[in-house]
């Protein structure tokens, strides 16, 4: 049996964990947890009322949260000819075509985002086992295939982000950093609400978003009332 950490227990003694909070509570909250020596990540994890079983009611996009994510993002970019230069011109941090695939098969994992211009996917698919079980490939749908480079870079340094919902029907994302100012977590948890309300499927019938918890890398849940 697990047991709690002195740092989650005193957290968890902070505050009253069978509450169910607003999103401004809980936040505020947040604050009287016990530091950490690095800048922690906020996480919301979403229950969603979806059978996952179905690809009709699979959820999935993006979203630009308003005060971004707190973390610097190591983009890799395959593209060849004009759009390999806008790359360079962008400092994107890792640029290539077939030899940075041929790197990257070779275990080179030092990024974060991954874009790719059209021409590049033929190719590209040959890392579909390394880079699809990281969420790492681009697809059309995550707006991460493109030939428009440099609005997607300013995008994902923006704080763009990906979410999908996973086998159980869940959603997990990063929201912000424990060192954001109340008002910035708070814009950013409601916006990333908001974006998954309006991504239900039109086929999931009555309340889409059964639970949602908000936490810290080395916090407690805090729950949330939508």
């Amino acid at each position: 049996m697990a047991t709690m950490t002195k740092r989650k227990k005193a957290a968890a003694e902070a505050v009253d964990m069978a509450k169910i909070h607003t999103v401004e509570q809980a936040v505020e909250l947040i604050e009287k947890f016990p530091k950490t020596k690095f800048d922690e990540t906020v996480e919301i994890h979403l229950d969603l009322n979806i059978d996952p079983k179905n690809a009709d009611q699979a959820v999935r996009g993006t979203v630009v949260l308003p005060h971004g994510t707190g973390k610097k993002v190591k983009i890799a970019a395959f593209c060849k000819g004009e759009n390999f230069q806008k790359a360079r011109d962008l400092q994107v941090t890792h640029v290539g075509a077939e030899d940075l695939i041929e790197k990257v098969a070779n275990g080179f994992l030092d990024f974060d985002k991954v874009i790719a211009t059209p021409d590049m996917m033929r190719d590209l698919s040959k890392l579909g086992k390394i880079l699809g079980p990281r969420g790492l490939m681009p697809s059309p749908k995550a707006g991460t295939v493109t030939n428009d480079i440099e609005k997607v870079v300013k995008e994902l340094r923006a704080g763009r982000i990906e979410y999908r919902s996973d086998k159980q029907g869940d959603i997990h994302a990063g929201v912000g950093k424990r060192s954001f100012s109340t008002e910035q977590l708070r814009e950013n948890v409601r916006f990333f609400i908001d974006a998954i309300l309006h991504a239900k499927p039109s086929v999931v019938k009555g309340t889409f978003i059964k639970s949602a918890t908000l936490s810290t890398t080395m916090g407690p849940g805090l729950k949330l009332t939508i």
